[in-house]
């Protein structure tokens, strides 16, 4: 439960922007110029975590933070090809890609590793298991690792919603559902989830339907869901639902799709939410792009950005029996991170990292920072894990 107030407040002055944002925000995403102005990379990450960590190539200092976070250790990591002292000379392992059958529909993942605790890649909206390509291999020295696309994203199958039995299909519990069974039916055995972005609502989800098979989440810069309707003042809410349907149901939705669905354009979003803009090359476009470009996907990409209900995270953690890290790139233009930070509060979170001078996708922009961290988190809790 939470310590304190019941729920991550947001002020009046917030629900106001917030208000504009659902009229706003993915217009002003695409017309904004590209900022790609290469930046030297951040150095390091604050934490409230202890000082011991089995980490490579670190440096630990010390320092009292004027702050209410009091005393805070500073890890200077000048490397992430091995991730502990005792796999110094270990190699990135090689990554498979496979297909999985699930309720008839095919999801692609990849997957690498032979031995240690099983962790399982979430990706965030309009991404794919490819957005982990950095972290994969170097966890695969020490772990099972597995990167999957959810349904309706990368190369997994993108059904219609519209032609589906259902009121909502591309929803937060479809995809608890799919991680659960992956990790049934592929991983077999409990894992632990690393997520970004909306996947941190997926991991959440998941914890909370099948608490048996999540060991720990680690979130990187989870979405704080601004656009939900609960987090709407009265009178916006009458407008974004029909802001949404003119997307969903008239031609605009389909125009507004292709304009996003542009090499440009995707590019210009990216250098929006990567602090380091150097990090947002040719193969990142592509890698993101090129599945959007298939049949169907612009059905999903309507669907998901007029889903406005269902769950907070400030309504999932209470309920997560396993342990969390919340890590946050203090840059993220989308997701504030004192907003963020309310989520500390929370006695499922053990720990919140804020890592400095890094947006949106960390574990893309950052991995030297993410794959310690992540490995650390799991070393503290990967006894409870193993058989």
């Amino acid at each position: 439960m939470l310590r304190g107030s019941g729920v991550v407040p947001i002020s009046p002055a917030d629900t106001g922007e917030i208000m504009a944002m659902a009229n706003a925000i993915w217009f002003a995403r695409i017309t904004t110029p590209s900022l790609c102005t290469p930046i030297p990379p951040p150095i390091g990450r604050i934490s409230a975590s202890s000082s011991v960590h089995p980490w490579n190539n670190c440096r630990i200092d010390r320092f009292r933070n004027c702050s209410n976070h009091s005393v805070l250790p500073v890890y200077n990591c000048s490397s992430v090809d091995t991730l502990s002292t005792d796999n110094r000379n270990a190699c990135p392992q090689t990554i498979e890609t496979s297909a999985w059958r699930w309720r008839d529909y095919s999801i692609r993942y990849q997957y690498s590793g032979t031995s240690g605790p099983a962790l399982v890649l979430i990706h965030g909206f309009g991404a794919n298991s490819e957005h982990w390509r950095k972290n994969l291999p170097v966890l695969a020295q020490t772990h099972r690792v597995y990167a999957i696309d959810l349904i309706g994203y990368g190369f997994s199958d993108k059904p219609n919603p519209r032609e589906l039995e259902v009121k909502e299909f591309y929803t937060f519990e479809t995809w608890a559902n799919q991680l659960n069974d992956f990790c049934l039916e592929i991983v077999k055995d409990k894992a632990f989830f690393i997520c970004n972005s909306i996947g941190g609502l997926v991991g959440l989800q998941a914890a909370v339907m099948k608490p048996e098979i999540c060991k720990g989440l680690v979130l990187l810069n989870i979405s704080l869901r601004m656009l939900h309707i609960k987090k709407q003042p009265w009178y916006g809410k009458p407008f974004i639902k029909s802001f949404q349907s003119m997307l969903r149901n008239t031609p605009v939705g389909k125009l507004f799709f292709k304009a996003v669905a542009t090499p440009e354009t995707v590019k210009s979003i990216l250098c929006q939410c990567y602090y380091d803009t150097s990090q947002v090359t040719d193969e990142l476009v592509k890698i993101i792009l090129d599945p959007g470009l298939d049949p169907g996907a612009a059905n999903v990409f309507l669907e998901f950005i007029c889903y406005s209900e269902g769950p907070l995270p400030e309504e999932l953690l209470p309920q997560v029996k396993c342990p969390v890290l919340v890590a946050w790139g203090d840059k993220d233009p989308w997701e504030p991170i004192e907003l963020g930070k309310k989520y500390a509060e929370f006695d499922s979170v053990e720990d919140f990292v804020v890592l400095p001078n890094v947006g949106h996708c960390p574990q893309d922009e950052a991995p030297y920072l993410v794959n310690p961290l992540v490995a650390a988190f799991v070393t503290r809790h990967a006894p409870q894990a193993t058989k």
